[in-house]
């Protein structure tokens, strides 16, 4: 049995920007909820150093996973090392593709699998799931408003 995330989003961002901000490491900490640290070279067989935000508060867990795919652009995968007799696999996929003029659709799909995943799913899914719908969230605020095309409602005349 697996534990799976997915998320698809239209932004109204060019690919490219929304690249950008998925894989400039260096600015998570300005716009990321659930991942507010992160590095990596992004070269397959390279680590990705996070420190990820499970819970609301301000305490971090220390995360090292691997880089398994770079598709400059367009994907990139990571996955955690597995645990001892595959009882415990996780696979991360991010994927920006252009949708139109000024617009793309980003998805990510995280999957947990192995014997220990509906444990693991049961003890962190809620905290796994709202970090991702925030961070997905945050994806697309972030890049449409590099982009300048962020939707303002103005401010009510007085």
């Amino acid at each position: 049995m697996s534990f799976v995330l997915d998320h698809s989003l239209e932004i109204t961002a060019p690919a490219a920007t929304v690249w950008a901000v998925l894989t400039d490491f260096d600015s998570y900490g300005e716009w990321n909820p659930f991942v507010p640290r992160a590095s990596s070279t992004m070269r397959p067989g390279a680590p990705i150093d996070m420190s990820v935000r499970l819970t609301g508060g301000d305490k971090l867990r220390q995360q090292r996973e691997y880089i398994n795919t770079v598709e400059p652009g367009r994907y990139f995968s990571y996955s955690m090392k597995p645990a001892p007799l595959g009882l415990l696999r996780s696979i991360r996929e991010q994927t920006v593709a252009p949708s139109g003029a000024g617009t793309c659709h980003y998805t990510s799909h995280f999957e947990m699998s192995g014997p220990l995943a509906p444990v693991v799913g049961g003890l962190m899914g809620s905290g796994l799931r709202r970090g991702f719908d925030g961070m997905a969230a945050a994806l697309k605020a972030r890049a449409e408003t590099l982009a300048g095309g962020a939707k303002h409602t103005p401010a009510p005349r007085r």
